[in-house]
């Protein structure tokens, strides 16, 4: 595994380390427990039908009171889902600002939007910037973490022994 991927994957899981993940696990749950922490609400949106045209499947919008994800509405359930952890990734890292090339894209799509309120504006369009990287990374561990069950810590010191080993059957009690 290349350095560069491991630290990716590291910081990533750093972030998840520090969500409590609802039980189970739905993305609506843990939309409505990332906005209380944030103290803002958050809202989920489709996309409008312009954003293929612009390239875009998703967006966080920050303004100075809330939070908006927008996500492609002609994609899978499963899909859907991912584009809003990935912006939830980028919401969980603090990410700034679109890239460059992106900005006029998205500007677009949200014309009619007052500027002055907007305080985070990022588009998912690919997936070459370390933002795009975190987010994406950052998404799917959520995922993966989230469909693993949660495990009965273990009793006992062969217990704990049989989990430090991982093996994860030992129980002295």
């Amino acid at each position: 595994m290349p350095y560069r991927y491991l630290r990716l994957r590291q910081r990533c899981q750093s972030v998840v380390d520090q969500i409590s993940l609802p039980q189970p696990f739905s993305v609506d749950a843990l939309c409505r427990h990332i906005a209380g922490q944030r103290g803002r609400p958050l809202y989920l949106h489709p996309l409008p039908p312009e954003a293929s045209s612009a390239g875009t499947c998703g967006l966080w919008l920050a303004t100075a009171t809330d939070d908006h994800i927008f996500y492609e509405r002609h994609t899978s359930r499963l899909h859907q889902e991912h584009i809003v952890l990935h912006e939830l990734g980028h919401m969980l890292f603090n990410h700034y600002a679109v890239e460059e090339g992106d900005a006029d894209g998205v500007g677009r799509l949200l014309s009619s939007l007052d500027q002055q309120a907007v305080k985070h504006l990022l588009g998912r369009t690919n997936y070459t910037t370390r933002q795009e990287q975190e987010a994406e990374m950052l998404a799917s561990l959520i995922r993966t973490t989230a469909d693993q069950p949660v495990q009965e810590q273990p009793r006992g010191v062969t217990g704990k022994l049989g989990s430090a080993m991982g093996i994860g059957t030992l129980d002295d009690e």
